[in-house]
């Protein structure tokens, strides 16, 4: 593969590139890559270089800061752009660009270079679950080798915040699919662009979608182990107890893992977790939707019926801490078999397979998928 990604950066969008070429240089040394930055002195020159790219190309791309989305779509190039936006905005979808990451300062072009890298150094094959741009899921197979495989399912966090996509779950993606697991790395709709049941439903088709894929994959349904992360620990533990419950799901969970998860929703919305993330995301406080909170809330669904884990750092936000340990008081109480990890690491940790944590992590998975 390609060890030099170009990062292409259109006029005004920084005062002083100190800052972001030190995060250019940082990630690019993380993977073992090198990092090439040009910095446009004209719109017509950003422009230039985006017209002149390949269909085999990709780049990343910062447009101007007085532009909007449609100005990169006259010269949209035939290959594929990480488009970056330090602030807020609607997600671009312009059919030339692959990933656009928004909304996560300027620390975005860290996961830009990222993601650039595990595009090139792993791609896998995006499949689609329904019309809408973010019902997909990105599939990836061992190489050379035949199967069964057993599968990861991975749901990703961000307090249900659109901004936050499946490029959080890459890494882990690239490292499960290198042990011998089919990847199954879900993007979903979120609350803010849709709703809470739009949600919900979406990571329920695209894990039973499954059952269509395995014949053609040589994927082995018995031996689906799903983690998701933060907001994904609440989503993976719901859906778990969702598909036990409907007897004529085609697929079930070997193993259910909650990764620094969000596990009582009364209690996050009490403690106003993530600036009110739980309230925004189910539209209303607990006490007026108590019913909806109740069904989604992995605590109030024990039983979960499912093998499941709670899996947490010892230097995350205390709060989630405290719920992942009051979770695991009550699960423990009931007849579910509930597996519990404590490990050094901050919230990310356990989505990074360079962390101390992460050898424990699939240490755990592998009775339930090999």
């Amino acid at each position: 593969m390609s060890t030099i990604v170009t990062i292409l950066i259109a006029p005004d969008v920084l005062v002083d590139l100190t800052t972001a070429t030190g995060i250019i240089e940082g990630a690019a040394e993380a993977r073992g890559i090198t990092a090439r930055v040009l910095v446009a002195g004209t719109a017509g020159e950003a422009d230039s270089v985006l017209a002149e790219l390949r269909p085999t190309d990709e780049l990343i791309f910062l447009p101007g800061t007085a532009g909007d989305l449609a100005d990169t779509r006259a010269a949209m190039p035939n290959g594929s752009l990480i488009r970056v936006d330090f602030d807020e905005r609607a997600s671009d979808r312009t059919p030339g660009i692959r990933a656009h990451i928004r909304g996560r300062g300027i620390d975005g072009l860290r996961f830009a270079v990222d993601s650039w890298f595990f595009h090139h150094s792993h791609p896998g094959q995006i499949v689609r679950y329904g019309d809408e741009a973010d019902q997909k899921a990105e599939l990836r197979l061992p190489a050379n080798r035949q199967g069964p495989f057993p599968v990861a399912v991975l749901i990703h966090g961000g307090y249900w915040h659109s901004r936050w996509e499946f490029d959080l779950m890459d890494a882990m993606a690239v490292d499960l699919t290198e042990r011998g697991y089919a990847t199954w790395n879900i993007e979903y709709r979120r609350p803010d662009d849709s709703s809470w049941l739009e949600m919900t439903t979406d990571v329920h088709r695209a894990v039973t979608l499954l059952a269509e894929l395995a014949p053609q994959h040589n994927l082995d349904l018995a031996r689906i182990v799903a983690l998701g992360h933060s907001a994904g620990g609440q989503i993976v533990l719901r859906l778990a107890a969702d598909l036990r419950s409907d007897a004529a799901s085609p697929v079930q969970l070997a193993l259910a893992v909650s990764l620094a998860g969000v596990l009582d929703l009364e209690t996050a919305d009490r403690r106003w977790l993530g600036e009110g993330a739980v309230s925004l995301a189910l539209g209303a406080r607990y006490s007026e939707l108590t019913d909806v909170y109740d069904a989604s809330s992995p605590l109030r669904r024990l039983p979960i019926g499912v093998p499941h884990a709670v899996v947490y750092g010892t230097g995350d936000n205390l709060d989630l801490q405290d719920s992942s340990r009051s979770y695991l008081i009550a699960a423990n109480a009931g007849t579910d078999e509930v597996l519990a990890l404590e490990g050094p690491g901050n919230h990310f940790a356990v989505i990074d397979p360079d962390s101390a944590i992460w050898p424990d992590i699939v240490k755990l998975m592998q009775p339930y998928s090999a």
